[in-house]
């Protein structure tokens, strides 16, 4: 639960690195919460309302993290603009997603797992 938090308090931090387990954790969570929102709405007959305000509440963060998991590869935070080709962007991302991070410091900071948790 603790990454889920960690992501939300750094709302638009676009800037730094994150580890491939705050992404992945972060990411498993929000399907987690996101599934229970929408089957409340179904069971609720509310139109997808909650799930919808989730998703857009959560829009943001989820950039922001993604952004920080593809510095931790040495990427361009821009890349993340890859997903939106036709087919092949999604499961090209979804590498650079699941890549190791690079170990040593890079233009987007310090290794996340060598740095102290602040």
């Amino acid at each position: 639960m603790n990454w889920y938090l960690d992501v939300l308090k750094k709302y638009a931090v676009f800037s730094g690195r994150a580890r491939r387990k705050e992404y992945w954790m972060y990411f498993l969570l929000n399907m987690i919460v996101a599934a229970v929102l929408l089957g409340i709405d179904l069971a609720a007959g509310t139109n997808g309302i909650l799930y919808g305000l989730y998703l857009l509440g959560t829009l943001v963060p989820s950039l922001a993290v993604a952004v920080r998991r593809l510095h931790d590869t040495g990427r361009s935070g821009w890349m993340i603009l890859v997903g939106i080709i036709p087919l092949v962007g999604g499961i090209i991302l979804l590498v650079f997603l699941a890549s190791e991070g690079k170990p040593e410091n890079n233009a987007y900071g310090v290794n996340p797992k060598l740095a102290p948790a602040v």
